[in-house]
């Protein structure tokens, strides 16, 4: 279903070239949500979701702390939470997250990454129905047997789990994330090497030669943005 397991892994690896950007990322991020309500994540869901991202990404215990503190103390920064979608070489579809303080200067700032490496910005609605929002877990150790074992015990019921690349990858509905998670951690499951919720493409365009090129370049455009949060697309781009 949707991207596969080496989709999400290139798409880590890409961001871990470079962890001040990550870190500054997850930093806002963790503000925002800290300061939409408790900053405990046992009484807040929106914390929660982005503190598990992070343990995936390795982010510092004092990153987190430090924007926890901000969001208790008070912090006046008040940020937007914006999507934009658009189209890429070869008819791809891009949708990008964004977390802003500016909603003029991102927005001038998508459209430019878009205008400039061969994409269209688009309007809502023009891509995001292409998409599902999807609770993607990740984890090593276990067969895909096993874990469908571990779930349907727990009554949930995953989209899809595939083994890929020596690790499980489970595609669940968005409300389910937290407990399949519970689940694996009570059968002994102590880290996931993937906890996100995605927007997963219904079909994939592959993309060959110079299109790959120009594709890997836009998608570099957008994530460098500052304050690009996460970048979602329907490209298969091969090996």
């Amino acid at each position: 279903m949707g991207r596969k397991w080496n989709n999400i892994k290139e798409k880590k690896a890409s961001k871990d070239q470079s962890t001040s950007r990550v870190y500054a990322k997850f930093g806002r991020e963790i503000y925002v949500a800290a300061k939409s309500g408790e900053p405990d994540p046992e009484s807040n869901r929106a914390l929660k979701v982005v503190l598990e991202r992070a343990k995936t990404y390795s982010v510092p215990k004092h990153i987190i702390e430090k924007a926890i503190d901000k969001a208790k103390g008070g912090g006046d920064e008040s940020f937007d939470e914006l999507r934009y979608e658009g189209f890429g070489p070869a008819g791809t579809m891009i949708i990008v997250d964004a977390l802003t303080n500016n909603v003029n200067r991102t927005a001038s700032d998508v459209r430019a990454a878009f205008g400039k490496n061969n994409g269209n910005m688009g309007v809502s609605g023009s891509v995001a129905y292409m998409f599902d929002s999807t609770a993607v877990i990740g984890l090593e150790g276990k067969t895909a047997d096993e874990v469908l074992e571990i779930l349907m015990e727990a009554d949930i019921d995953a989209r899809d789990i595939l083994e890929e690349d020596e690790a499980v990858i489970i595609y669940a509905e968005p409300d389910q994330f937290f407990a399949t998670q519970e689940a694996l951690k009570a059968a002994g499951v102590e880290e996931f090497t993937v906890a996100e919720l995605s927007m997963l493409p219904q079909t994939e365009v592959t993309l060959t030669g110079d299109d790959v090129v120009k594709f890997e370049k836009l998608i570099d455009a957008l994530e460098d943005l500052e304050d690009v949060q996460n970048v979602f697309h329907n490209a298969d781009l091969g090996e």
